[in-house]
């Protein structure tokens, strides 16, 4: 069993495996009272006046104390973020890891004028946003009880955190961030004129792009993809 689950686990993606093994691990220490929440929320005053540059981290990997809410974010996280690696992003390591960074710049400074304290269920939100309209012949059955297009998700997402009654300035910020990347990225490049803003990084490239290993299953399914489709043209 435990040699299953190290295989299982070390075959998920490295980004995906990453941020959600941190998102864990976080909420572990504070179930654990290693560390507290007020040490880990986003506090813009103590960010820059007491330099606890930490929290610029932190506040995206706490999705709250142990419960149905860490639970339902958690999964949508693992989920989403998977399927985006494994997806429009295989092959492209570098480019999903400046998703990220664009993503994390962009919520934090926003998040200066928001009242939000823990930026990671914006970020959830703001993968799930770009899935979608990605993805937007796909249709996402919501607990069994609705069924819609992928492109409605975040704004499901949105309506189910005002029923449980939360704020849905987290999902209104998750959504602004993401289409803001989608547009840049997808929309603005395609129209009459435009060009491609969002570049990675090369340094980003060096260090998270690397050589085509035989042995990697990523990898060769990658390869065989490529070989079906220079055969179907």
């Amino acid at each position: 069993m435990a040699l299953s689950f190290t295989q299982e686990y070390f075959h998920i993606p490295a980004v995906t495996r990453a941020y959600t093994t941190a998102c864990v691990l976080t909420t572990a220490a504070v179930q654990l009272e290693v560390v507290a929440p007020f040490q880990l929320y986003f506090n813009p005053d103590l960010i820059i006046r007491r330099y606890q540059i930490w929290r610029l981290i932190t506040s995206f990997l706490f999705f709250g104390s142990l419960g149905f809410s860490f639970v339902f974010n958690i999964i949508f996280l693992y989920r989403y973020c998977r399927m985006l690696e494994e997806g429009c992003f295989r092959g492209r390591r570098a480019d999903f890891v400046f998703l990220f960074l664009f993503g994390g710049i962009v919520m934090t400074l926003l998040g200066l004028l928001a009242p939000v304290s823990f930026l990671g269920p914006a970020f959830t939100v703001m993968l799930v946003y770009v899935w979608s309209r990605r993805h937007p012949l796909v249709r996402v059955n919501f607990f069994g009880l609705l069924n819609f297009r992928a492109p409605l998700l975040p704004w499901v997402l949105a309506g189910f955190s005002l029923l449980l009654g939360n704020s849905v300035a987290v999902d209104l910020l998750g959504i602004s961030v993401g289409h803001m990347y989608y547009f840049l990225e997808d929309v603005f490049p395609n129209q009459p004129g435009g060009r491609k803003l969002l570049t990675t990084p090369e340094l980003l490239r060096a260090l998270f792009d690397r050589p085509d290993d035989p042995d990697d299953p990523d990898d060769r399914l990658l390869r065989d993809e490529q070989q079906g489709d220079d055969l179907h043209d």
